[in-house]
């Protein structure tokens, strides 16, 4: 039988509270972060590419108005953050998810500072927010590669290719 995980939707305003004990246990965390919009297959991959790098696993997710900054459609985002936050965390391979508002989760990764940061194979280490952080405190900084054929804005794409819209 599954034993069900905790309510660990966070905020920036309780998530020291919640990282704190983790430290205190020497419990390896892995961070990552996105918007998380259409969960496909190669999010999933990716996700539990990453899962695998360390004991605790906390996903950073742009809340809506974070989404709304960003380069994408203006449809974006097509889940609220909650209905996003609550998907994640239905995967197993997901301990945590943290929602954050400001434009880079540069905030939320300076008050974790995991021992894992991992972004997509899209980046270069350099281009990623808080990778100095991360190193400067003895982390690692990686990327994993994406699934090949899987993407949000392919679907969404398709979707309004499908009905003219």
């Amino acid at each position: 039988m599954k034993i069900s995980k905790p309510n660990n939707i966070w905020n920036r305003d309780n998530l020291q509270l919640h990282v704190e004990p983790l430290k205190k246990n020497h419990t390896s965390i892995v961070f990552t972060n996105g918007v998380f919009d259409i969960l496909h297959a190669g999010h999933v991959h990716y996700l539990q590419e990453t899962a695998a790098l360390a004991d605790f696993f906390i996903v950073g997710l742009n809340s809506d108005n974070s989404v709304q900054r960003l380069d994408k459609s203006p449809a974006r985002p097509l889940q609220s953050q909650e209905s996003r936050a609550a998907v994640l965390m239905a995967l197993a391979c997901v301990d945590a998810v943290v929602i954050f508002d400001e434009d880079t989760p540069k905030e939320i990764i300076e008050i974790i500072t995991p021992n894992v940061l991992v972004k997509g194979g899209d980046y270069q280490i350099d281009q990623i927010v808080g990778a100095d952080w991360v190193k400067k405190h003895g982390g690692q900084v990686t990327t994993i590669n994406f699934l090949p054929g899987f993407s949000t804005t392919r679907i969404e794409k398709k979707i309004i290719d499908a009905f003219h819209l």
